[in-house]
């Protein structure tokens, strides 16, 4: 009999590389752009990985055992993976959500169970980061000790700052990446939320291969003849990391394996996504056009003629239909 998985845990990672050759042709680029489809992994997302691994670290040493529920906050792709492989291993499942992200991404998680809980009804939440002038992991920080100090049983995952996350990438995505290229990988493209995936993937990528590119992508202002736009838009699962307070940048990630930062608006990664699905019949999620985008630009670059990117495509789609991205 042929290979019989036994749990959803077992079908995380090993996602198909793919070259955008329609994407190429009508943008006329001179490099290759091969695509990291993690909309291959069970649920849909990048995220189903560091959810396996998070969780099987936390059995391994034994803080979280039969009858806990695990806790974690999250804009939905984490919540997703957490909830789907806390339901395959008997646990409950609490997710933290940021405001703004679309309702297919509550309703995945409570598809499995989980409970999803807005941050924005949490007073404590609410006057930390009001009083941190915005501080998301301020918010964190009194979630964690203010309100779930209360509660016995729950095991706070905090993928921000868990090393797990970034191990991850650095056991998985990234030996992927260099096995399916034969090495032949000129750079490495990938927005940044927590900065896991970044930081495990480029510590893999560049222990193998020292002149590597690593590039960090973060929302930002959309330049029009010239004159850049004057604010940023916020993109689900991206976060700025640089020309922020130090205290706003998560712990896991390693600024140190970033060799260029790229700055993307909303309106072009919303443009590039829905590019995508017209040139290669790929439907993929916002902050996947984010990272496209950015490697577009940089495979336009003259010196970059006949280069290799591979550019990290988080999500699928299907889960932004209900906030207008391919309205």
């Amino acid at each position: 009999m042929g290979k019989i998985y036994s749990s959803i845990s077992e079908l995380a990672g090993h996602t198909p590389l793919l070259e955008l050759k329609g994407y190429e042709r009508e943008l006329k680029l001179q490099a290759r752009i091969l695509a990291k489809l993690e909309f291959y992994n069970p649920n849909q997302n990048v995220k189903d990985r560091i959810a396996v691994h998070m969780i099987e670290e936390a059995e391994r040493s034994g803080r979280l055992k039969k009858g806990d529920t695990i806790v974690d906050t999250t804009s939905g792709n984490t919540g997703i993976g957490l909830a789907a492989v806390a339901a395959s291993k008997g646990y409950r499942c609490r997710i933290y959500m940021q405001a703004g992200v679309s309702s297919e991404r509550t309703k995945s998680i409570e598809v499995f169970g989980g409970e999803v809980v807005d941050q924005g009804s949490i007073p404590e939440v609410v006057e930390a980061v009001a009083a941190a002038q915005g501080d998301y992991f301020a918010g964190v920080k009194a979630l964690v000790e203010k309100v779930l100090v209360k509660e016995e049983h729950l095991v706070f995952l905090n993928q921000s700052g868990n090393p797990d996350n970034p191990r991850t990438h650095e056991l998985t995505t990234g030996p992927e990446i260099w096995e399916d290229t034969d090495g032949e990988v000129d750079y490495f493209v990938a927005g940044v939320g927590t900065g896991g995936t970044i930081t495990g993937v480029g510590r893999f990528l560049k222990e193998k291969k020292p002149e590597i590119k690593i590039i960090g992508v973060q929302p930002g202002p959309r330049e029009t003849e010239g004159q850049p736009m004057p604010k940023a838009e916020e993109i689900t699962g991206i976060h700025k990391y640089a020309g922020v307070p130090k205290e706003w940048v998560p712990k896991v990630l390693d600024t140190s394996v970033i060799d260029e930062r790229m700055d993307i608006s909303e309106e072009d990664s919303v443009r590039t996504a829905r590019r995508l699905a017209l040139t290669d019949g790929i439907c993929v999620g916002k902050s996947s056009g984010t990272a496209l985008y950015a490697a577009t630009l940089l495979a336009a670059r003259p010196e970059n003629r006949g280069k290799t990117f591979v550019v990290l495509l988080p999500d699928s789609g299907l889960r932004y239909f209900s906030d207008g991205l391919f309205a």
